[in-house]
């Protein structure tokens, strides 16, 4: 199997990591991007926008560049390793994921100019993880649709100019038929939006819907049929979301033997003691193991059949958080004190790993994924 990245990724990497150290070298820029009243800096959502990153996984029909998984798979690297706050993964990940496959390639231009940006309104109170748990609901008017209920922990929902919403609008609450998407603008009357920064630096929102009419064109793929199309793009998301987990590791493995290299305790550097140079390399496997894992999440995220794309996924995400979890956790034990304070990486990097961790599914969900489909020989 080949692992060689083509010219075109090559450059497209290197043109991305140039971006992400211009705009967060200095830890001090972060924080002045996330000061904006968006959570994040609209001069770079804008450089994003020219280098053609909001365009990328759309094909040249629909105006985009007809990247892949691997190309997301770079840019969501570079993201991790700078700890960016855009809201790429929100819009361009998920909310142009359900363009590009519902077909709805008349908000593609707009988002690629950077002019639109997209939130999932999904998760609610009571569904955790389960993508077909939907108490809101959708009621057919003459008009269009209606639509009643709430949405919790909608990541970058408060600044998003247009919400993708999962609504019931037939069986109970919780079938896996009967959910639909609604494409709407964020400022339709009857929505109401609570923003909150999380605990990674990044925003979200809690999103009530009362009565919120909306036309009949505003529905997204087929009426009743949408938790196959969740699934999908939620399964390419959590591709993405490794290989952003893989970029944070990495940066936080070199911050981490730097700071072994150039602290001193009894007159010599605290790198030079075996026992600790042993946690560096335990570091470094649990990196690589991560990294091949990730990558084949991106190999699989496209696959169109379900039994065989998903506990693939689910494995690579599982491993992942696995990795994540001792990289984290050694790197704050190695750096001492310092890695607590919030002047430092270290800290934030292990912050944003575990909210990672627990993004669509914490490590038990996704190995029960694994163990209900017989391990990932089984697939099928």
């Amino acid at each position: 199997m080949d692992f060689d990245l083509t010219e075109e990724q090559r450059l497209l990497k290197e043109s991305v990591d140039r971006l992400m150290a211009d705009a967060y070298g200095d830890f001090e820029k972060r924080k002045r991007h996330q000061e904006h009243p968006q959570g994040y800096s609209p001069e770079l959502w804008a450089k994003y926008a020219e280098m053609g990153l909001l365009a990328l996984p759309f094909t040249e029909e629909q105006g985009g560049f007809g990247g892949g998984p691997v190309e997301t798979m770079l840019v969501m690297e570079a993201i991790g390793r700078g700890l960016a706050v855009e809201p790429y993964l929100a819009t361009v990940v998920l909310g142009g994921g359900f363009l590009r496959l519902a077909g709805r390639e008349d908000m593609i231009p707009s988002l690629a100019e950077g002019s639109a940006t997209l939130a999932f309104a999904h998760t609610e109170r009571q569904s955790r993880d389960d993508l077909f748990d939907v108490a809101t609901t959708a009621r057919r008017t003459d008009n269009g649709w209606v639509l009643d209920g709430s949405k919790s922990v909608v990541l970058h929902g408060d600044t998003a100019s247009h919400l993708i919403v999962s609504a019931r609008t037939s069986g109970n609450r919780r079938d896996r038929a009967g959910i639909s998407l609604f494409l709407l603008p964020a400022d339709t009357a009857g929505v109401s939006r609570r923003g909150y920064p999380t605990q990674d630096g990044l925003r979200a929102a809690e999103i009530t819907l009362e009565q919120v009419k909306l036309p009949a064109g505003a529905l997204l793929g087929a009426e009743g049929e949408a938790l196959p199309l969740m699934e999908r793009v939620v399964d390419a998301a959590l591709a993405a979301l490794c290989a952003e987990a893989v970029g944070a590791m990495e940066a936080l493995h070199e911050l981490t033997i730097d700071y072994l290299k150039q602290r001193k305790q009894f007159n010599t550097t605290i790198g030079s003691f075996q026992a600790v140079q042993h946690r560096a390399a335990d570091m470094l496997v649990a990196l690589e193991q991560a990294r091949s894992m990730a990558m084949y999440a991106a190999m699989m995220a496209e696959h169109p059949d379900a039994a065989v794309r998903r506990p693939a996924i689910a494995a690579a995400k599982a491993l992942v958080n696995r990795s994540a979890d001792l990289i984290g956790k050694e790197a704050i034990q190695l750096h001492g004190g310092i890695a607590m304070t919030m002047e430092y990486k270290a800290g934030h990097y292990f912050k944003r790993l575990t909210m990672l961790a627990n993004q669509f599914g914490d490590t038990d969900r996704h190995l029960r994924v694994v163990a209900e489909a017989g391990g990932l020989d089984n697939a099928a």
